[in-house]
């Protein structure tokens, strides 16, 4: 009895720890500028009317990392018309300017119309667990992506 007793205050006090945890705060990481291939659609599928938006190229800088987004990579977007919505996910690597290849896994969702649109996504960062960038393997990241010229800018801020 005594055991399940203390074992039941070790998940209260824990609990209470994690209640007392402030709210995330955001830091600002870097902004992509991804330049964009002409658009193109798979068609109604089973889960959606598929689109494919190739990645061709374009660029990256924040204060601790700059480089290059490398050619081949896609933005695979997948609209539902009776739910109102986009569902996304891109898919591509980055190159540092000091030559460390990273992959970028960017999944979100685009609903609404005008100044009521939502459009948010959250990239995932694949670095070498040996490299300088490996900070960028653990944490959570959120994005929310405008557009310019040729293609479309993601800002790219850290949860803290």
């Amino acid at each position: 009895m005594k055991k399940i007793t203390l074992f039941i205050l070790g998940i209260i006090c824990n609990a209470m720890a994690f209640a007392q945890v402030p709210d995330p705060e955001v830091e600002f990481v870097l902004e992509l500028k991804v330049k964009l291939g002409e658009a193109f659609s798979v068609g109604q599928t089973a889960h959606g009317n598929r689109f494919v938006i190739p990645i061709t190229g374009g660029s990256f800088e924040g204060p601790n990392i700059k480089g290059e987004i490398l050619n081949g990579g896609a933005d695979y977007q997948l609209q539902n018309a009776e739910m109102g919505r986009t569902e996304l996910e891109a898919i591509y690597c980055i190159r540092t300017d000091d030559g460390v290849s990273i992959h970028v896994r960017n999944c979100g969702i685009i609903t609404g119309t005008g100044e009521q649109t939502y459009f948010f996504t959250a990239p995932k960062f694949e670095a070498p667990a040996d490299s300088k960038y490996a900070w960028l393997n653990n944490a959570i990241y959120v994005c929310r992506p405008s557009g310019f010229n040729d293609g479309i800018s993601l800002k790219v801020w850290k949860i803290k």
